[in-house]
């Protein structure tokens, strides 16, 4: 089963926004998630869905997102302290 992911508008942004350095490494660890055969494994599920369903941790960085299907929409990327109050 192979996964496919979008990037929403605010994700977008909130990856503009970033150290390079860090970008490179969030890049770098969504490749490896969508390599596996669940990336789900990795995630975590939250317990406020108006912000995401899942969540991925980087470092100090989380990445929340969606799934629908086979597509993972990730909705905002940001440190941890700033991430859930968007």
């Amino acid at each position: 089963m192979s996964w496919q992911v979008e990037f929403k508008e605010t994700a977008k942004k909130d990856l503009e926004k970033l150290n390079p350095v860090v970008r490179v490494r969030i890049g770098k660890k969504i490749k490896f998630f969508l390599t596996q055969p669940n990336p789900l494994a990795f995630a975590v599920k939250l317990t406020d869905s108006r912000i995401g369903h899942y969540r991925w941790r980087v470092g100090n960085y989380r990445i929340l997102f969606d799934v629908s299907n086979n597509i993972i929409s990730i909705l905002a990327i940001d440190h941890r302290r700033e991430v859930y109050r968007k």
